[in-house]
């Protein structure tokens, strides 16, 4: 039996039923207050009846000035914990472990869409971001402790830290965006304060039982892989974790950096020593002849996006035949409607090559929907 196909524990919360993880994966299908709405409810859910061992919500903001794009679900006030716990309480219902994602886009968010300049570790003019003031950061800390908190009262199984992909935990944690001369800048032990500061935060507020896990980007966003490398595997030694999640975007390839060349992104993270911490990845993971090359490798557990988006029971597809085909990008609108997407989502997709005989007149036509 394939690895894929058995059960996975952690330090802290329920076990896992397999080792297929759900991606956190930007939708706009949720209100402009950051409610959850029918759609988002169904795209989930029904990823959690499709047999994901765990199941994570998109990326939820922390604070309304760190919104990254429309549609997105919040999770920094008590308005959303009506939806939330409704989500949760499903998600669970089919065995699944249910984790929202905590997100602050930082100097990433549309002045359009929060009404008021964006905000950065430093001063950033191609952004028009401007840089936050220690009491600021520390606000920014508490705030997503308090999004934890709330997590747990809706009665999710735990949250993980987007700390990737060029966001706030990102900026803060990179070289070249963070230029601040107070405790959190300067060394990476500086730049990494902010996210140990709430790692910590979350562990004292929330139960002992609740999981903590952190998405980290390998290089790009101005990350460079060796120190990438050292934060992982501290972080995955320190014990506070239950889970570490790297995004490599295709962890099948060598890295950018020339004096990383020779391994794969994948065999960079899959040696890293881990202590009892979970360690996965994702990254360009489409087939199952690709998720069973990812999982052989060494690491514990596999993280599926646009796989996911075309078959919502790929876990079960799986099960019955580890060689199942999959279908081939682009497909129609119709196609994903039945995997669960709402118009909002399809119109999204369509950016990425997803659907097929896509206009401009039918996006419009979709967004209106």
């Amino acid at each position: 039996m394939s690895k894929l196909l058995t059960t996975l524990d952690f330090t802290r919360g329920p076990e896992m039923k397999n080792r297929f993880m759900l991606a956190p994966l930007t939708n706009s299908q949720s209100h402009e207050d950051g409610t959850m709405s029918e759609e988002e409810f169904h795209w989930l859910t029904m990823r959690a009846k499709g047999g994901f061992g765990l199941t994570m919500t998109c990326a939820s903001h922390i604070q309304a000035v760190g919104k990254g794009f429309p549609g997105q679900m919040g999770v920094f006030s008590d308005d959303h914990l009506d939806g939330l716990t409704r989500l949760a309480k499903e998600i669970n219902e089919h065995n699944s472990i249910s984790i929202v994602q905590l997100h602050h886009a930082g100097m990433r968010s549309p002045k359009e869409l929060i009404g008021e300049d964006p905000v950065c570790p430093s001063d950033n003019k191609e952004f028009s971001a401007r840089e936050l003031t220690t009491d600021e950061v520390k606000v920014l800390r508490d705030d997503f402790i308090a999004g934890a908190v709330r997590s747990e009262k809706a009665g999710f199984d735990g949250v993980e830290l987007h700390g990737a992909h060029g966001y706030i935990l990102c900026q803060f944690l990179s070289d070249e965006v963070n230029l601040r001369d107070d405790e959190y800048g300067g060394d990476l032990q500086d730049r990494a304060r902010l996210l140990n500061e709430i790692i910590d935060g979350i562990r004292s507020e929330c139960s002992k039982d609740f999981m903590l896990g952190v998405r980290l980007s390998s290089e790009r966003f101005g990350i460079n892989l060796g120190e990438s490398k050292e934060l992982a595997e501290d972080l995955m030694l320190s014990n506070k974790l239950d889970f570490l999640d790297m995004s490599l975007w295709d962890c099948f390839k060598e890295p950018q950096e020339e004096q990383y060349k020779g391994k794969t992104l994948l065999q960079h993270f899959s040696e890293l020593e881990r202590g009892n911490t979970r360690l996965g990845v994702a990254g360009n993971i489409r087939t199952p002849e690709d998720a069973s090359r990812a999982i052989e490798s060494g690491i514990d557990w596999i993280m599926l996006g646009r796989a996911a988006i075309l078959n919502h029971n790929f876990p079960k597809l799986y099960t019955k035949n580890p060689q199942f085909e999959t279908p081939v990008i682009p497909v129609s609108a119709d196609y994903l409607a039945k995997e669960g997407l709402s118009p909002k989502f399809i119109s999204y997709m369509s950016n990425w090559g997803f659907v097929e005989g896509y206009d401009d007149k039918m996006k419009e036509a979709l967004k209106k929907a």
